[in-house]
């Protein structure tokens, strides 16, 4: 096996990784009809307890942020004592968990909100072409309701209500899903923020909603114990941004400003179908960020030993090879083959394809 550091315990704003492998978020859609977390999700987590940090699956701030059915959430006082459960079991083998706050804005339906009919919301007017998946099966993206002042400060609210949850529920910290389209990133991106408010135009501006979120879960968090999720040259449900370097550049400002702890840097596109973009080095924003920047990017093993060499990221993020593989980690300590697991295990069921992958021990 190549020398490197990928394996060894190192420490970071006050916390101590066993390795430098995190769990990327990974949506996996097994929560209950009303969005909570239980044994489930405990023993999914605490069975991939190996990586040196688990970021949880994308978790609603109010029942109409969610992007699907039998997606969990933190909205309210009843779902935390099922992340405690998943924070115990994580603990209980000496593993530390973020959990990831998220609001899919215009990518929800109706009847995901609280009473079924609420449209989906937005910082400005959009078209969502394509379907998305509810309870009752593929529905066309609909009609959003566009965020008022005070639709945009409630929201903040919401936020700050779900990280003050999610410590309850014994997480180590958090992260704020800004990317890929969602609500955050909408706000961010020029295409999706029409906005002619304090909220819209400029970028100081766009970014104005992810900054006024941030400062709301610093009234709970130490900003060492916060994360941000950015993909700056996502083509994630054919929007983006058209000139993301700037964006981005003040995004990472504002971040060390506030003594944010943690960037989650995604590099590359989603693999949708893409339009030519203005193009820049991504890894740059790694070393504009003052704290350690974890990498995501379809890492193989190779890729992320390399990674590790060259010192392009602080730690490497793996997906999709967590879900077939628990013991991920030792898999790719020892170099051993990977099992994939079935592209109808990713989501939905019980815990079928879920928790029942096999270690190599186990093997």
């Amino acid at each position: 096996m190549s020398k490197t550091d990928l394996f060894d315990p190192v420490s970071f704003n006050g916390l101590t990784l066993k390795n430098r492998i995190a769990l990327s978020p990974l949506t996996r859609a097994r929560a209950t009809q009303d969005g909570k977390a239980g044994d489930l999700q405990a023993a999914y987590y605490s069975q991939r307890a190996g990586a040196g940090l688990l970021i949880t699956e994308a978790t609603a701030v109010t029942p109409g942020g969610r992007g699907g059915p039998m997606l969990p959430g933190l909205w309210e006082d009843d779902q935390i004592a099922g992340w405690k459960e998943v924070t115990d079991a994580v603990h209980a083998k000496d593993g530390l968990i973020f959990s990831q706050l998220w609001h899919a804005g215009r990518l929800s339906h109706s009847s995901l909100s609280a009473d079924g009919r609420t449209p989906p919301v937005s910082p400005s007017e959009y078209s969502q072409p394509g379907e998305i998946f509810t309870e009752q099966g593929p529905k066309p993206y609909e009609p959003i309701h566009v965020m008022t002042t005070a639709d945009i400060k409630g929201m903040i609210g919401a936020y700050e209500a779900a990280a003050t949850r999610a410590k309850k529920a014994g997480f180590d910290g958090i992260e704020l899903h800004a990317a890929h389209s969602y609500l955050i990133s909408a706000f961010l991106n020029d295409m999706t923020n029409q906005r002619d408010d304090e909220y819209g135009g400029s970028i100081e501006n766009r970014a104005r909603f992810l900054k006024e979120i941030l400062e709301a879960c610093l009234k709970v968090w130490d900003g060492k114990r916060i994360m941000v999720r950015l993909a700056p040259l996502a083509h994630a449900y054919g929007t983006w941004d058209t000139d993301p370097e700037p964006l981005f550049n003040h995004v990472i400002d504002m971040m060390n400003e506030l003594g944010i702890g943690w960037l989650d840097l995604v590099e590359g596109d989603t693999g949708v179908t893409r339009t030519p973009e203005p193009y820049f080095d991504v890894l740059k924003l790694r070393t504009r960020f003052k704290g350690p920047t974890i990498l995501n990017n379809l890492y193989t093993r190779d890729m992320a030993v390399d990674a590790r060499a060259k010192n392009t990221g602080d730690i490497i993020a793996f997906g999709r090879p967590f879900i077939g593989n628990p013991d991920l980690v030792e898999r790719l300590k020892a170099n051993a083959e990977l099992h994939e697991a079935p592209l109808n295990a990713y989501y939905g069921g019980g815990a079928r394809g879920y928790t029942d992958f096999p270690t190599m021990e186990e093997a």
